[in-house]
């Protein structure tokens, strides 16, 4: 998650299903059919061209590029961002978030042969071979590398060392490599086995600083100055449940009630366009915060039917999404082409006011006109009519939208369909691998068949 806008939820926040016993979990062999389903639908004479199968394929082909060919070259991890216009802004920064996405990208690319079974092994042989020598504090990555030489890459100035949230992503991304090539070759195993050990390494307890909640940061020179508590509704959800899943560094029940969902707090009757909201969402947003909220956390972890005690975090996924749909569909601003097949609001890159690129956190409480494709496309297990609409309008718009490594990061038809030709890793992967959680559900079988996060689950009290 870019930390642009871990700067902005500051300020808001300062204002304002258990394993198949039989043995059927996903094991990393391809289970998809080999003929894709027809579909009727025609939208278009472009359009037509294609099936919803084939479009999907389009898009998860395309967008996995961000993660193959413009991979940060001496690691094979995940850039922070790529421009096509300027591909050496920022081409040795890796973002760990970022990464965890990638490695699950690169398991949906090997299920549906983009790449081979061999060639997927050995760049994630090679990433994880980076992260084990990379700068690690108490176990956990800093928010970016330097893809050369694994060391950190400061984004301010007292946030030089731990993240324990970007960790928290990168560890489901581990979880899902060692389920997918436990039972492997011997290289696989060898590979799983090396990505098991490097998340089970965090230190996951010693972010609460012996409190009942988890911390963001801690710097080697400023310590926990930063002070950034984790609670929700935003996208940290995951972080906790990593944390509760650590075999020798857990955290306590006690810390997950009081932290994230501060003692039931998290729990909201509001509704919006007749919608439950559900949940409280942070900086009070009425109509519910940026999509990420809905994406992040759940890449591999499945919300459908997850409740703790306090929220049904399948509910409060899918209404979430419906609520960002239907505020777009109601557009209250008048934006042009807001509808049902062009919406989507969530932290990507912006427009600034004299047309220069800049970077927001948009939402139904922070519309400035600009459509952010991932927002959409990420939310296709929530939303799948509404979120198909999106792709076949994205698609419609290829020749401004589709670019080297899939559908650019934003856009905005309000000014002259106004487009940031750039990319970021944190919005490229929740569409990649969302999409594939829509059609097989294969990371979210991947990670809830993993022991520890079952354990982890049950320890909070949690039903899934």
């Amino acid at each position: 998650m870019s930390k642009l806008f871990v700067s902005i939820l500051v300020s808001l926040l300062f204002v304002s299903c258990a394993s198949d016993d039989g043995g059927g979990g996903a094991i990393g062999i391809s289970e998809l059919p080999e003929t894709p389903v027809e579909d009727e639908q025609e939208v278009g004479e472009e359009e037509v061209k294609l099936t919803d199968e084939e479009l999907l394929d389009l898009t998860q082909k395309e967008t996995f590029k961000y993660f193959w060919d413009f991979a940060q070259t001496e690691s094979g991890a995940a850039r922070e961002r790529y421009h096509p216009q300027e591909p050496s802004n920022d081409v040795n920064t890796v973002t760990v978030g970022g990464t965890g996405f990638g490695l699950m990208g690169i398991l949906v690319a090997m299920e549906r042969g983009f790449v081979s079974r061999s060639e997927g092994v050995e760049r994630l042989s090679k990433i994880i071979s980076f992260l084990e020598n990379a700068d690690r504090f108490h176990g956990a990555w800093p928010h970016w590398l330097d893809g050369r030489n694994g060391k950190t890459l400061p984004f301010s100035e007292k946030d030089n060392g731990a993240d324990l949230v970007e960790t928290s992503f990168l560890a489901q991304g581990l979880i899902c490599v060692k389920e997918y090539l436990k039972e492997g070759s011997s290289k696989e195993k060898a590979v799983a086995e090396k990505a098991d050990a490097l998340w089970k390494d965090v230190e996951w307890d010693w972010f609460t600083q012996n409190k009942n909640t988890l911390y963001w940061h801690w710097s080697p020179d400023f310590g926990f100055d930063i002070n950034l508590e984790l609670k929700g509704y935003n996208e940290v959800l995951i972080t906790y449940v990593m944390a509760a899943a650590s075999p020798d560094f857990s955290i306590t029940k006690d810390t997950y009630e009081n932290g994230w969902a501060s003692i039931g707090a998290i729990a909201n009757g509001a509704s919006a366009y007749e919608i439950p909201l559900i949940v409280n969402h942070a900086g009070s947003s009425q109509k519910g915060g940026p999509l990420f909220w809905a994406h992040y956390s759940y890449i591999g972890l499945d919300p459908s039917n997850l409740a703790d005690a306090f929220v049904n975090y399948g509910d409060a996924t899918v209404n979430h999404a419906k609520i960002n749909y239907a505020y777009c569909v109601d557009n209250p601003k008048g934006y042009k082409d807001y509808g049902e097949d062009c919406w989507g609001l969530t932290a990507s890159y912006s427009r600034n006011s004299d047309g220069s690129l800049g970077y927001n956190a948009h939402s139904p409480s922070n519309d400035t006109g600009i459509v952010s494709p991932t927002a959409a496309l990420s939310s296709m297990p929530y939303t799948p009519e509404e979120s198909m609409k999106a792709l076949r309008y994205f698609y419609s718009k290829k020749d401004q939208l589709l670019g080297p490594a899939g559908f650019y990061d934003a856009f905005s038809p309000q000014n002259d369909f106004w487009v940031a030709d750039a990319y970021l890793a944190i919005d490229q992967g929740p569409i990649l691998v969302m999409i594939e959680n829509y059609r097989s559900g294969l990371l979210w079988q991947l990670f809830m068949q993993n022991e520890d996060v079952q354990r982890g689950l049950n320890n909070l009290g949690f039903t899934y």
